[in-house]
């Protein structure tokens, strides 16, 4: 126990206090973003899950709302309470974030306050903080309130019978469909989870199924795969925490181009927002459709009913298969969710990150949404475990989430509070011009 509290308490311990400065306020919401990213994932743990996002998402539309409603600019998420024009913007980010997480992860408490005073005590005392730490107390308790009764850890049972295409639990765990109640959680954004639910995978006996295989025998096997070293690493890269690893460099994103309070909120709450969207669209797919994972494909190729697969039954992916369907890619969802949301703020391709992998030690850097979303759909098909059918499908999916967001939320306002309409696009158009996934064309 006295481990587990160390443990607790290290995670929301803030980052270096020197960063935390009156002449950069937006460090206390890079650093908030940091205390919450290191709070979800020990609490979660290894979980292969969407959960980390859906967390970071509460946390991001709150903080932006504690920001923005001071700060002016933008338009608020779900919310007509505008903060004292004379408050400390930075106070109420650090405590709407802090209150976000303490409601959902009270056993932090400790480790939160602790934060919690530390950033309060680099700022000004006085009126203004007291103004902020009000008015993110509000901004924290409308976020809780919007999300009463969303469907969280909610019994959504999968009923499929196994059958040839059908998912059912991997080796070597064998472990049942995890967290099935993220396919039917309310959005922070979409109006339904399946608003963006994509057309079925393909059918067993159709050619491109079995190419699909063919291509996953021979890539993704853990030994005597196609692989070149280059592509080992990319697969490696990306197969720890995709949600973390975008934290870090958006951070440093934000940093590096001195952003400034309101656009730092506002960087973060679109991208995780539309990550936590993007989670959502995967799990109704995965829960829809249930199709198998490549592990199961090729061991039981034998029952497809397709010519031109055989079954090895001793094939083994070079990655773990996480324990849910595979058709649409979680992975590739979300990326294509935060490429998209950064080059919708942007206003460009061109998306300057430098990403990081636990897993391999190494970072590396995207200058466009079209190499980053090339390399997680390749990583998954050559980590054995998503057919590229998925992995493309579900950038599509992330792609339209997060250009379906910036039409409808964090939009700019005009001096006298207005803002434009939503530009109204047909399904066909949200294709148009949209960063691409790997080699489609589409």
């Amino acid at each position: 126990m006295a481990i587990a509290l160390v443990m607790l308490t290290a995670a929301a311990s803030p980052p270096d206090a020197d960063t935390r400065t009156a002449a950069d306020p937006a460090a206390v919401v890079r650093e908030w973003n940091a205390i919450a990213i290191d709070t979800i994932k020990t609490s979660l743990g290894p979980r292969p899950s969407g959960q980390v996002a859906i967390w970071e998402g509460f946390v991001s539309v709150a903080v932006y709302n504690a920001v923005v409603g001071i700060e002016g600019g933008y338009a608020l998420y779900k919310w007509r309470e505008r903060g004292p024009a004379k408050a400390s913007s930075a106070a109420a980010a650090a405590t709407a974030a802090h209150d976000v997480l303490l409601t959902f992860f009270p056993a932090f408490k400790e480790g939160l306050d602790t934060a919690y005073t530390d950033s309060l005590a680099a700022l000004p005392a006085g009126q203004a903080r007291d103004r902020g730490v009000d008015y993110g107390r509000r901004a924290a308790a409308r976020i809780i309130e919007l999300r009463e009764g969303d469907g969280r850890f909610a019994d959504v049972p999968f009923t499929a019978s196994p059958a040839p295409g059908v998912w059912r639990p991997t080796p070597p765990a064998f472990q049942p469909f995890i967290d099935t109640w993220l396919a039917r959680l309310r959005p922070l954004l979409l109006a339904s989870p399946q608003q963006f639910r994509p057309g079925g995978p393909p059918a067993l006996s159709s050619t491109a199924y079995a190419e699909d295989l063919q291509e996953l025998k021979a890539m993704g096997a853990k030994t005597g795969s196609g692989r070149s070293a280059q592509q080992t690493e990319t697969a490696l890269f990306f197969s720890g925490n995709l949600v973390a690893q975008v934290q870090t460099a958006v951070r440093d994103h934000a940093a590096r181009h001195r952003l400034g309070i309101a656009e730092t909120a506002r960087l973060f709450a679109a991208v995780n927002a539309s990550a936590t969207d993007a989670v959502v669209t995967a799990w109704d797919a995965k829960l829809h459709y249930g199709s198998w994972r490549p592990i199961t494909a090729i061991r039981l190729a034998d029952t497809d009913g397709n010519p031109a697969t055989t079954a090895d039954p001793a094939w083994e992916p070079l990655l773990l298969t996480p324990p849910h369907p595979d058709y649409i890619a979680g992975h590739t969802t979300v990326a294509a969710a935060v490429a998209r949301a950064l080059t919708g703020l942007l206003g460009t391709s061109r998306i300057d990150l430098y990403l990081s992998s636990e897993v391999t030690g190494t970072t590396r850097f995207y200058g466009s949404a079209d190499d980053l979303n090339r390399d997680v759909v390749d990583a998954r098909v050559w980590g054995g475990v998503h057919s590229r059918t998925a992995d493309v499908a579900g950038c599509r999916a992330g792609t339209h989430v997060a250009a379906w967001a910036l039409d409808h939320y964090f939009q700019p306002v005009a001096k006298d509070g207005t803002q434009p309409s939503p530009p109204t696009r047909t399904a066909r158009q949200y294709r148009i011009a949209e960063p691409k996934c790997g080699n489609d064309t589409d």
